[in-house]
């Protein structure tokens, strides 16, 4: 009896994304932590060239220290995107089965082609609850530009910064390093547009480390985002829990950075050991910064999880110009590294506990989808004709 009540979670990690490694490790680590008294836990890799792959030997990170897709247990997966059949399927020999149930999918995606919506209106389509914001919320997210126009609209605080497209550089580079300097001045930050750990990001201090940095950034996206650098800054995190108005907001983090801007070393290889992924980090738990300046960010942190309609955990990271206490919203990981688990414990939220929230909003936010009406009968095919204008009815009329 206690099997069939178990929910069956199948867990997608890995991807076509620079993050590929950082994705493993935040989907074994959930993997190992989900409670496995009220989980089935499916294992769904999706490796570098895109195949999906799933088996309880992809349970374990030391798989992929020497991985073998071909060896015994190791299945390749799809599934459909016709709603209401929720399965993930195999191809075998002799044809097409089922190969799992899923009723949530719960994904540890980061970087492109996971966590930027993608992978979230496939699951829309197949209408599997899933984890992460929607694919609004996750879109804005992946995209630097974009998510900095829409903090900018929305009145949140952002540094000033301009974009432009590698294409465009390398046909004018001087006119595209005059307009960052004049704009922008230095120092200033280079950030791919569609990246996140950190990936591809540098400082640059005159012209020449400029035109340097915007040719990283170029070698990972097509788009690049130029943004005024803060020479003397705190960096400050904070992530959002659950859904609607029972959201809640962590305890805040200060990271520790070995150089001027947190890089990706920083990040996941900074403990001198094993990576335990994003709780390598070195940070200060609590921030170290005045109560009323925390509690800025904390509301500010739920005003942003609100507005973009985001669900589950998402981490939000600041910036704290220390000259003039300006604050500053960073950008907005709607998968952070490690599920950001270690900014709940301090609040007596076990990690397991959070697994179990993730999995009660995508269930509550697919039982609201499903309540919606999603036909309208009509008698426009009745009257639809077979002329150039269409179906748009003819000029003037309102």
């Amino acid at each position: 009896m206690l099997e069939e009540k178990m929910k069956k979670l199948a867990v997608f990690f890995g991807g076509r994304s620079s993050e590929h490694d950082v994705s493993i490790i935040t989907g074994t680590q959930l993997i190992e932590n989900a409670d496995k008294s009220k989980y089935e836990i499916i294992p769904v890799y999706i490796a570098g060239d895109g195949v999906w792959y799933s088996g309880e030997a992809l349970k374990s990170v030391a798989f992929y220290k020497k991985p073998d897709f071909k060896g015994k247990g190791v299945h390749k997966v799809f599934f459909s995107p016709v709603p209401t059949e929720g399965v993930l399927l195999e191809e075998t020999r002799r044809g097409v089965k089922e190969y799992a149930k899923i009723d949530v999918a719960v994904l540890a995606m980061h970087g492109m082609h996971g966590e930027d919506g993608t992978l979230q209106g496939l699951l829309e389509l197949a209408d599997i609850p899933y984890t992460s914001a929607g694919v609004t919320g996750s879109a804005v997210g992946m995209d630097k530009v974009v998510m900095k126009a829409a903090f900018k609209g929305l009145g949140f605080p952002t540094l000033p910064s301009v974009y432009f497209d590698r294409n465009s550089f390398f046909a004018d580079e001087d006119k595209y390093l005059d307009m960052a300097g004049q704009v922008i001045g230095y120092p200033a930050i280079v950030k791919p547009a569609n990246l996140g750990s950190s990936i591809g990001i540098t400082m640059a201090h005159d012209r020449d480390e400029l035109k340097r940095a915007l040719y990283v950034a170029a070698n990972f996206d097509r788009r690049i985002l130029v943004e005024k650098g803060v020479t003397d800054m705190m960096e400050i995190n904070c992530a959002v829990l659950g859904m609607g108005s029972n959201a809640k907001a962590s305890v805040l983090e200060q990271p520790l950075s070995g150089g001027e801007i947190l890089d990706f070393s920083d990040k996941y290889l900074s403990s001198g050991g094993q990576s335990k992924g994003m709780k390598s980090l070195g940070r200060k738990i609590p921030a170290d910064i005045p109560e009323e300046m925390a509690d800025r960010i904390r509301q500010l942190s739920l005003d942003i999880f609100d507005t973009l309609d985001m669900k589950g955990v998402v981490r939000i990271d600041y910036i704290i110009d220390k000259a003039t206490n300006t604050l500053y919203v960073n950008e907005a990981n709607t998968i952070p590294g490690s599920f950001a688990f270690y900014l709940f414990e301090p609040m007596g939220i076990k990690y397991s506990e959070l697994i179990d929230t993730l999995v009660e909003c995508a269930l509550a936010r697919a039982a609201e989808k499903r309540s919606c009406e999603f036909s309208f009968d009509s008698e426009i095919l009745k009257k639809a004709g077979t002329g150039a204008k269409g179906v748009k009815g003819a000029k003037g009329v309102k």
